[in-house]
């Protein structure tokens, strides 16, 4: 395949560069005797360079060419005249607009000259230091003072002269802008005549076969005088080179791509999805090189006039219609028995194919017939019968894709089918728009109806190729084995990728719509500006150095974070607290630096937003103060690190592990496995208790009673012999026995050890509990249950009451 389109091409440069070759050799002695010295040159180096070149806006600098500020006072008298003009041609609104933002441009450029000097001669000043309050200073200080504020002055001018000239340029810009969306609008707005006028439909099939009459007319005289002057034959194998050239690749060059393209979709693999839309995108490269093959060939016979020229050269547009609406409805409605990413069955996929096609000839047979009517003297009439037919047909057209579009999905368990709200409106938005703009049409809004249509229907196209680039994106981003819970960048890089084409289209879609271009770079300049602050102004590129310089000191920031906590730390002889204090301190450190950094490397002076920040400061003080303690609170802990984490702590109610220490709060685990975030006010301010600060040794306390009558110094034993066999127990100190008093029930004991892990005390505690279970049952010691004995004072009473 690749030989094959490999051999078109060659034939396809080989026709396209041999008549400009053969044309280049015939005239090359003309050119050089044009290139010679006459009579009338000057042979002299000198007089030819004490010519000054031309010189435009763009090329002069404002502040030194008091010229220049005259040809910009007579272009803005010129642009002010012409606004006050309400019959201006968009025409010469362009021209002068495009010249005006020029200007601008420069003006914006110039509004921060001598910047450099400016700051040193404000330091200078700065230096003197401040007039005394009784205006009395060294007369040489106020020389020198009076001489650096008239420096700055002639300093500042330039800019202050570019600021104002920047103002009224682009004032004029917006006026201009104002009367071309007027004009547009009243176009638009401006009700023409009927189209279902039986005379303006019979005005209209009559041109219409005045123009196919006139093109074969001139077709006809054309051929007869190229194959009587021999032109005709000279030019023939060209032309059928490039004949051969045009059919082969929209025949067979085209099938073989699709070939192509089919064997690549039974392919598996990361890249697979990608190399189906590359072979996708070659199936629209390769017709249209035939279609500019075969115009060219057209073109090379020379036998078409004018009407038929423009016909001609009408040919690619109208072709990239069909080739476009043929490809883009294989992609969103595929052949075979893949849904595809809709996920529509195979009658509404058909559906939709034939719907597609159909719309792409009829807005190809109307942009080329319509550009072979444009010669003609029509009237508005005749225009308007002769648009309206193709509007109708577009419109049910149009209406029945509305249709296929709005179709439920087909549900398939080994397909992702995308969700269906927004084709759903897309649908609605489709059979709406079929309906009402013929309608509009019909009662002689043609150009509204037009504008509706037309638009709506390249909208509907593009938003279907914006599906299929997601539909890749989110293919090729798929992890391996389609797992479901990939979490990070992958699974992100869909979504941003999907935001950054919307946005991309945003443009595309304002062009289809009716936007000019000079709109767009008038936004674009727009946001060029940015916006001022005082005497700073803030553009985009200030916003960008902010965020990459920022960035840059992050990533570093964490980058030395990570070799902190896992190369230099651990070999110190720090604790984990103490390491984390460290590493935490210099993030925040590092991030703030990088932030100062970013902020000066932009250039943005931050002076002028002292005034605000102290009036907001208060306001900050009173609303944040929580926070700002919260902030402090973390700080101290940080610093001083009575908790760590990791630590067993209890804080009023609470009891846990110390999991993280943000700079707000601190997170504990409690035992019950659920996070409560404590302020770190709490922690500073309140009252702590660290079960496991500094290391893990901790006291059990396993209190146990026995019944009156047992013999203590054998329960002393028995409970010392189980405390001092525990593994948890440490034996320096040993574990002692203590009989704590005679209670109401019970003699009472109490088994107090030192744990080697505090963390296990619950469990240690169980286990002793266990054991003194069972060596008191072995023993045949009892532990007793509370009792109570009731002694009546006269149970006589209740006995004469119960007898009758």
């Amino acid at each position: 395949m690749i030989r094959v389109l490999a051999a078109f091409f060659l034939i396809g440069t080989f026709a396209v560069t041999y008549p400009a070759a053969a044309l280049a050799q015939d005239t090359s002695q003309t050119e050089t005797q044009a290139d010679a010295p006459t009579d009338t040159q000057s042979d002299t180096p000198d007089e030819a360079s004490s010519e000054s070149p031309i010189q435009t806006p763009a090329d002069v600098p404002i502040e030194v060419a008091p010229a220049d500020a005259d040809s910009f006072e007579k272009l803005a008298q010129r642009a002010e005249d012409l606004a006050r003009n309400d019959d201006a041609s968009l025409f010469a609104i362009s021209r002068l607009r495009a010249e005006l933002v020029g200007w601008r441009d420069r003006f914006l450029a110039q509004t921060n000259v001598n910047a450099g000097r400016i700051a040193t001669v404000d330091a200078q000043i700065a230096a003197l230091g401040a007039v005394p309050e009784n205006g009395e200073e060294a007369p040489a200080i106020a020389a020198r003072r009076a001489a650096l504020i008239a420096q700055r002055n002639a300093l500042v001018a330039p800019r202050v002269l570019a600021q104002e000239s920047y103002v009224r340029a682009n004032g004029l810009i917006g006026e201009f802008d104002t009367m071309s969306l007027q004009q547009q609008t009243d176009e638009l707005s401006v009700r023409g005549p009927s189209p279902l006028n039986p005379v303006h439909i019979g005005a209209a099939v009559t041109a219409l076969w005045q123009l196919f009459d006139v093109v074969g007319a001139e077709i006809m005289a054309g051929f007869n005088v190229r194959l009587a002057n021999g032109g005709l034959s000279r030019d023939l194998p060209r032309v059928l080179l490039l004949l051969v050239l045009g059919i082969g690749l929209l025949s067979v060059g085209r099938g073989m791509v699709t070939r192509w393209r089919t064997t690549l979709l039974s392919r598996h693999g990361p890249w697979r999805p990608m190399g189906v839309f590359v072979a996708s995108l070659i199936q629209i490269v390769v017709p249209l090189l035939g279609l500019l093959a075969l115009t060219e060939a057209l073109k090379a016979l020379d036998i078409f006039g004018l009407r038929g020229g423009d016909m001609l050269d009408a040919v690619p547009m109208a072709g990239s219609f069909v080739i476009f609406g043929w490809w883009l409805s294989r992609l969103v409605f595929p052949l075979g028995d893949m849904p595809g990413y809709l996920g529509y069955d195979a009658q509404t996929r058909a559906a939709g194919r034939r719907a597609s096609s159909a719309l792409a000839w009829v807005m190809a047979t109307g942009t080329f017939i319509g550009a072979g009517l444009l010669t003609l003297d029509l009237s508005e009439g005749a225009i308007a019968a002769f648009e309206w037919p193709f509007l109708v047909v577009l419109g049910i057209l149009f209406w029945r894709l509305g249709r296929v579009i709005r179709t439920k999905p087909e549900q398939r368990e080994d397909t992702v089918v995308s969700a269906g709200r927004l084709r759903n409106l897309i649908g609605r938005f489709a059979t709406v728009v079929a309906i009402v703009a013929p309608s509009i049409a019909a009662f002689g809004y043609i150009a509204a109806g037009i504008a509706i249509l037309g638009p709506s229907i390249i909208s509907v196209a593009l938003v279907g190729l914006l599906f299929m680039l997601q539909q890749i994106v989110g293919e090729m981003t798929q992890p391996a084995g389609n797992d479901e819970d990939a979490r990070g960048l992958q699974a992100l890089l869909p979504v941003m990728v999907s935001f950054v084409l919307y946005v991309v289209s945003l443009p595309f879609f304002a062009l289809i719509w009716g936007a000019r271009v000079d709109d767009l770079t008038e936004i674009w300049a727009r946001f060029r500006e940015g916006f001022s602050i005082g005497e700073t102004r803030i553009s985009p590129t200030d916003f960008l150095t902010f965020a990459i310089v920022f960035a840059v000191g992050y990533l570093l920031t964490r980058f030395i974070q990570g070799s902190l906590r896992r190369s230099v730390l651990p070999r110190t002889r720090l604790d984990l607290g103490g390491q984390n204090a460290i590493v935490a301190g210099f993030g925040y450190v590092g991030i703030m630096l990088a932030a100062i950094l970013a902020i000066t490397t932009a250039g943005i002076d931050l002076s002028n937003l002292a005034i605000v920040a102290g009036a907001l400061s208060v306001g900050i003080g009173f609303g944040l103060q929580n926070i700002v303690s919260n902030f402090v609170s973390g700080i101290i802990l940080l610093i001083e690190r009575p908790v760590s984490e990791g630590d067993w702590i209890e804080v009023g109610n609470q009891m846990g592990y110390v999991r993280s220490i943000s700079v707000r709060s601190t997170r504990i685990e409690t035992f019950d496995r659920t996070d409560v975030i404590i302020p770190n006010a709490d922690l500073v301010s309140g009252q702590v208790t660290n079960w496991t600060r500094g290391n893990l040794i901790g006291r059990v306390i396993v209190p146990v009673g026995v019944a009156y009558g047992t013999d203590t110094e054998k329960v002393a034993e028995i409970l010392r012999g189980i405390a001092e066999a525990h593994p948890q127990v440490v034996t320096t100190p040993p574990p002692a026995v203590m009989f704590i008093g005679f209670g109401a029930d019970s003699l009472d004991f109490e088994i107090r050890a030192i744990l080697r892990d505090v963390n296990y005390v619950i469990v240690t505690r169980s286990e002793m509990n266990h054991a003194i279970a069972k060596a008191f049952a072995e023993e045949g010691i009892e532990i007793p249950f509370a009792q109570r004995d009731i002694w009546l004072r006269n149970p006589e009473v209740l006995k004469d009451a119960t007898t009758p």
